[in-house]
């Protein structure tokens, strides 16, 4: 009796939630056949655009999906905080910088994979080494040393990966502050 109780209570939550899933992409799909009678030409280019953005982003996010799975599937609380914990010194500074010079895609793709190793027990500062780092772009250096020439670039380069290292150091500083 108690199982069939909870088991209505359950679906009775999954039915609200489908429909406030719903709710965006139902309205888009409104709007965008309204615009498709109104102004069919400029709904289309719209669309175009919109499908553009997409296929922009879909790459990135189905690497950090993967990821995050494979995340949960393998990495235990106590292996993630062995290289990216407190006590995991250079170490963890090498390996949340090189990782945010290599990651591609939009930041924000990233957050939800960034949120879940800091949940397993990842350092703030690492996160924010991570998140630093992400201004160096390997594929990028050509082009702007063409541009700025390697001197330039090469101290931009060392600032920036110094800079995240500083901003990590005071994120720690300021986040270990405010648990205590």
């Amino acid at each position: 009796m108690i199982s069939l109780n909870k088991d209505r209570y359950l679906t009775k939550i999954w039915k609200k939630r489908a429909v406030h899933l719903l709710i965006f992409p139902a309205s888009v799909l409104f709007i965008y056949g309204i615009l498709f009678i109104i102004m069919p030409g400029k709904a289309l280019i719209a669309l175009r655009s919109s499908g553009k953005v997409f296929a922009n982003i879909i790459m990135p996010l189905c690497l950090v999906f993967i990821l995050m799975l494979v995340l949960n599937l393998f990495l235990k609380p106590a292996y993630i905080t062995k290289f990216l914990g407190k006590e995991a010194g250079i170490k963890g500074i090498i390996l949340s910088a090189a990782a945010g010079i290599i990651s591609a895609g939009p930041i924000y793709a990233w957050y939800p994979m960034l949120k879940a190793l800091r949940e397993k027990g990842a350092d703030s500062s690492f996160i924010a080494i991570f998140l630093g780092n992400r201004a160096v772009k390997p594929f990028l250096l050509p082009i702007m040393i063409s541009y700025f020439g390697w001197i330039y670039v090469l101290i931009l380069t060392v600032f920036t990966i110094f800079g995240s290292l500083l901003a990590g150091y005071c994120i720690g500083i300021l986040v270990k502050e405010n648990r205590s």
